[in-house]
């Protein structure tokens, strides 16, 4: 068994003039999360599409799962699980009727898909919802429905690209922990967000790109040691204490003073032994007498982690009018152009991605699902019917 669910060797990626990456190299251990950071247009989903067979790379190598995503694109496919910035699940149909529907398109009997979506919504936690209608789900509901349907196959690798986008902090909670679940019984996950909280307490590692290369890879708490590592922080109740505070977190302090901040009666210095410092400037405040409003020992946040290492990007130039001279565009009228782009990005994608499926199927059998197919749902339909008259949902090799 390989040491490996994903690895991806000088991967490159270009749309005309932009490349979308540049070399990306990763290596992704078996049955962990993979966090995958970076600023928008960094490569992070480019990189998903194409792991996911649903992009061509320009050059470069990516296996998943033991297979070359270039020359075994359907066997990549039967082994992985894929959810998008968006559930793809349709509003009309219950959540087992959902789950039977992608059991049938990947070609299950209908017993067997009846039964594999009864276990994954015992499994998600959906049992009680089951022949409910998706409409009148919350939003965390849909997306554990969202991913019970991407682990139809029982999926060696899960794609999850900004899986909790939009949710509020209960929901985000129960995807944590739905995703947590899945590694625990031995499935990879790859996961890309722009929730630094969320990577920090899901992630095994963590790989930061920009530019669409890779900048750094290590565990959460490794790139917060290498930006900062630990410091201690005092804070006093009275402005009478400074100097005997500065003089108790000085001792501790690591070769450098510490930093007062006069108006809030904070004193913070960096520390080499987090513990023993903090003992010990306890201790001495103790022995001064200071009156002590709070104290502590603090490490970097990943926002302090991701600005440190992405703040040295090169910004991008200004938009560019069709007879190519740069054009001047107010703050809000950027804003509404850029959400209205990304808006776009993330539907093509989601639309992309069902194409995919459903060409997936159609290949595999040589002429579509199998005969007596549960009926495809309206949104199923649509993304068919664009496969079929455009001829180019998944690229097979």
């Amino acid at each position: 068994m390989a040491e490996y669910s994903v690895i991806t060797e000088g991967l490159r990626k270009r749309f005309g003039d932009t490349a979308a990456l540049d070399g990306l190299d990763l290596a992704v251990p078996r049955g962990t999360v993979c966090g995958v950071l970076g600023p928008n247009g960094a490569g992070k989903s480019t990189s998903v599409r194409i792991l996911s067979t649903l992009l061509r790379a320009d050059r470069g190598r990516a296996e998943v799962a033991g297979c070359d995503v270039r020359t075994q694109p359907r066997a990549v496919r039967r082994r992985i699980g894929l959810a998008g910035q968006h559930p793809a699940v349709d509003e009309i149909l219950t959540a087992r009727q959902n789950l039977c529907l992608f059991g049938r398109l990947f070609h299950l009997d209908h017993a067997t898909a009846r039964r594999r979506a009864d276990e994954l919504l015992a499994r998600f936690s959906l049992t009680a919802a089951a022949d409910k209608q998706v409409k009148g789900f919350s939003g965390g509901m849909r997306r554990r429905l969202d991913l019970a349907a991407a682990m139809i196959l029982a999926p060696e690798v899960l794609f999850l690209d900004e899986p909790t986008t939009g949710l509020d902090p209960r929901a985000r909670a129960e995807v944590w922990e739905v995703v947590r679940g899945l590694t625990d019984q031995g499935t990879t996950v790859l996961l890309t967000t722009h929730y630094l909280d969320e990577a920090d307490r899901l992630s095994d590692r963590i790989v930061v790109i920009d530019q669409g290369r890779k900048i750094t890879e290590d565990t959460p708490a490794g790139l917060k040691r290498a930006v900062g590592g630990d410091r201690v922080e005092v804070v006093l109740h009275e402005p009478a204490h400074l100097p005997a505070t500065v003089a108790a977190v000085g001792a501790v302090a690591r070769g450098v003073a510490p930093v007062v901040d006069e108006e809030a009666l904070r004193v913070h210095a960096p520390v080499s032994d987090g513990v023993s410092a903090l003992t010990e400037v306890a201790r001495r405040l103790q022995e001064a007498g200071a009156s002590v409003a709070d104290i502590g020992l603090r490490r970097p946040t990943m926002d302090e982690v991701f600005l440190r290492l992405t703040g040295r990007a090169v910004p991008k130039p200004p938009p560019v009018d069709p007879r190519g001279r740069h054009r001047k565009v107010s703050p809000r009228r950027a804003a509404r152009e850029q959400a209205a782009r990304e808006k776009a990005e993330r539907e093509w994608a989601e639309r992309q991605r069902i194409e995919g499926e459903w060409v997936a199927a159609r290949e595999d059998s040589g002429a579509g699902p199998a005969p007596g197919a549960a009926p495809a749902a309206p949104a199923a339909t649509r993304a068919a019917h664009e496969a079929d008259r455009h001829g180019n949902g998944v690229s097979a090799a």
